[in-house]
């Protein structure tokens, strides 16, 4: 086709006007069809880019004052609202929601370091330099950086892997019944592994935010999140239940440790310390009212009851008063060393050991915190940068384990304290971070005889949130069972093979069912709304009805190697076309006229028949009577030739044309185009027309490059819509097909 068609589209305008069409902008063009082939020398010219790859690479890495100073500002966001800060309006919320915020993050610290493995002095290093840090790097204002439940628990499970009790036996001199292996040295181990660990956190997280990886996170889809955090909940109950009850059990990581804690818990039960689960109980009881009062009155509470606050004054005054830990065998916090340690650098020679973990705790330490901060971005009206925040999360970890903290991201249950409170920027973080650092200079042994059963409380209590996303379940079965699968097989993966391989689990199945979906795709055939340029599924819409000898073929996915072959076939299964099939029965009609022609004496005798699911084709023989013999003769053989060639040229098939609809295809593959070119080249065979519609300009792009344009297959069997490619379709066929290859 060298011209485009010289009719126009009006015989598709003048519909019938709805009721309300009066209210409606009208659309009205008449335009000649378009082609491929007449958009790219009549009606598109590509812009000349004149500059090169090396003028580009310059101007990228010029220097300039406006330049450095959006880098400047873009690294330190400080600098773009602090000098502006009002203080009159701010500080006053900022104060109090920081000091609220702190309160909370004190027993938070103590509580998470026994998720950690290591002193609970470390939870609040842990709950200070981090959070100062981020106040000039981060660029949300709500989240609360520092201790979480998930990443201490899998930084935890990699402390007592790399350094496990055994390891660590007592002196030969030293006889303790109660103790079986050297604490201070399995405690500084374990310290050490934990502070290497947050380094290659730090590292990994700084290095994908230069990079631009902050899109690393939608990987982690929020059903698999979810269904992680959950399962991560059941493993913290499950280590705090020896806390709760008194009872002293190894702890284990990897697979099935779960299962594995939970027998040893209940292997020695019956050793429960009966003070030690008063005090957890008493603290649950205590702390789960509260949740209750400051969820029913947060409208009418100025700050919420900081119970867990309470719950540590309270439990350390009555362990101190009643010497629980002398007269009842309860386990408390200990020593907290007074004042802030020196920075030392971390033992590096750990380092292999640790990689597949600490990229696990970056992946996921970034995707909490980024999700976190999206939600009150979007609630208060600003943006937060995806890249940022893995850098000044990078930071934070980087630069704190040098002085001993382990690995940090934000809280929910802190993050909706600083918010509810009234905080407005990072000011309140700031300020929460001076709460901890005022305990640790100053008063930290004060909370030395607090039992770790009230730790214990403090964080199953905060769990509580977490566990209220089993009420997924029951929405996915309605909405979208993959998403079900991917929670459900998230949450079973994690619980039963640790965190570690559970997370690895559940994102391969996550990209395993996005491969499932491309490779299924939904596929249909067209049909054209009367009166319009629409077309829609013919099995779902009534209105929708098929022009005669057309097929309009739409896939919702791209064509790549995983799906060219089920794109074929269900080509084949839905239009009822089956080259092949139609190939052989003509190559059946041709050896049929050979013959007939060999034998002048015997009839001309042909019947070929093909059959699929949708259409039967019979080539019926011509009469008998045209045959006549006189005086042992035959009679001039034209009239039999006529006969026979229109038999031949009766189409094998009622499909002369097949519409390929890419509307929806974003991209396709060298193992795409030749099956498509295939297709074509087949089809051609047997007298059907394949052209492409709705195809986009990336996607041109890409199969100019896979020089799909050659041989058979031209520009001009590419159309910019379906109704063009129809109307095409339409014209082409009207002429007499042209007549069947002898050869």
């Amino acid at each position: 086709m060298g011209e485009p068609a010289s009719f126009s589209m009006e015989q598709e305008e003048e519909a019938p006007a709805p009721e309300d069409a009066g209210l409606r902008p009208m659309l009205g063009i008449e335009r000649p069809v378009y082609d491929e082939a007449f958009i790219r020398t009549q009606l598109l010219r590509r812009k000349d880019n004149a500059t090169t790859f090396r003028q580009r690479l310059a101007d990228k890495f010029r220097c300039s004052s406006e330049k450095a100073k959006a880098v400047v500002f873009s690294f330190l966001p400080i600098l773009t609202w602090l000098p502006s800060y009002p203080v009159k309006k701010y500080l006053l919320s900022d104060v109090i929601s920081g000091l609220s915020t702190g309160v909370v993050q004190l027993p938070q610290g103590l509580a998470y370091a026994l998720l950690a493995a290591v002193p609970p002095v470390y939870g609040l290093y842990s709950s200070f330099y981090p959070v100062l840090l981020y106040t000039f790097f981060g660029t949300s204002r709500h989240v609360s950086m520092g201790t979480f439940a998930v990443i201490s628990l899998m930084i935890g499970g990699v402390a007592v892997r790399e350094a496990p009790e055994s390891a660590f036996p007592l002196p030969a001199n030293v006889s303790n019944s109660s103790v079986t292996f050297d604490e201070e040295a399995l405690n500084a181990r374990r310290v050490q592994v934990a502070a290497v660990l947050t380094t290659m956190v730090g590292i990994i997280q700084i290095v994908f935010g230069l990079l631009r990886f902050g899109f690393v996170s939608i990987y982690l889809t929020e059903p698999l999140v979810r269904g992680f955090t959950t399962a991560a909940a059941m493993h913290v109950v499950i280590s705090q239940l020896k806390y709760l009850l008194g009872v002293k059990t190894k702890r284990f990581s990897g697979p099935l440790s779960a299962i594995f804690s939970l027998k040893a818990v209940f292997s020695q039960i019956t050793d429960t310390k009966i003070a030690c689960l008063l005090v957890g109980l008493a603290s649950i009881v205590f702390l789960y009212g509260v949740k209750v009062l400051n969820e029913r009155f947060k409208k009418k509470l100025p700050v919420p009851i900081p119970g867990e606050i309470i719950v540590v004054i309270v439990s350390t005054g009555v362990s101190f008063g009643l010497s629980l830990a002398k007269n009842y065998g309860v386990d408390i916090v200990g020593t907290i060393p007074t004042g802030l340690r020196p920075p030392a650098v971390p033992d590096f020679s750990l380092v292999s050991s640790l990689i597949p973990d600490a990229f696990a705790i970056a992946i996921v330490g970034f995707s909490m915190s980024i999700s976190l901060a999206k939600i009150f971005a979007l609630k208060h009206g600003y943006s937060v940068d995806g890249n940022q925040e893995l850098i000044a999360l990078g930071i934070c970890n980087f630069v704190g384990s040098f002085f001993q903290t382990f690995a940090i991201t934000s809280s929910m249950s802190r993050s909706l304290v600083q918010e509810s409170t009234g905080g407005k920027t990072q000011i309140a973080g700031l300020l929460s971070s001076l709460v901890v650092l005022l305990v640790v200079v100053a008063i930290g042994y004060v909370f030395q005889p607090l039992p770790q059963a009230a730790l214990a409380a403090i964080i199953m209590v905060n769990l509580i949130g977490i566990f209220k996303q089993f009420r997924d379940l029951p929405l996915l079965w309605r909405t979208s069972k993959i998403e079900l699968t991917i929670w459900v097989v998230s949450f079973i993966a994690s619980v039963l093979l640790g965190l570690d391989y559970g997370l690895l689990a559940a994102l391969a199945f996550a990209i395993i069912t996005v491969i499932y979906r491309t490779q299924s795709p939904r596929s249909s055939i067209l049909g054209h709304v009367s009166d319009t340029g629409l077309y829609y599924d013919v099995n779902q819409y009534e209105e929708a009805s098929e022009y005669e000898g057309i097929k309009i073929f739409h896939s919702n996915s791209s064509i790549y190697f995983a799906n060219s072959d089920l794109y074929v076939t269900k080509l084949k299964q839905k239009t009822g076309v089956n080259p092949e099939q139609l190939l052989a029965v003509r190559k059946a009609q041709r050896k049929q006229r050979e013959k007939a022609e060999q034998d002048q004496n015997a009839p001309l005798k042909i019947c070929a028949k093909y059959e699929d699911e949708t259409v039967t084709h019979e080539v019926l023989a011509p009469s008998p009577d045209v045959q006549e013999q006189k005086n042992g003769e035959l009679e001039d053989r034209r009239v039999d030739s006529a006969s026979e060639e229109a038999v031949f040229l009766q189409p094998l098939s009622p499909v002369r044309s097949i519409v390929l609809d890419w509307t929806t295809a974003s991209f396709i593959d060298s193992v795409g185009a030749k099956a498509i070119k295939q297709l074509i080249k087949e089809c051609a065979e047997v007298d059907i027309q394949v052209v492409i519609a709705g195809c986009n300009r990336h996607l041109l792009d890409e199969l100019d490059t896979l020089q799909f344009f050659s041989g058979d297959v031209s520009t001009s069997m590419v159309f910019p819509t379906v109704h063009d490619a129809v109307l095409h379709c339409q014209e082409s066929t009207s002429s007499p097909p042209a007549a069947p290859d002898e050869a």
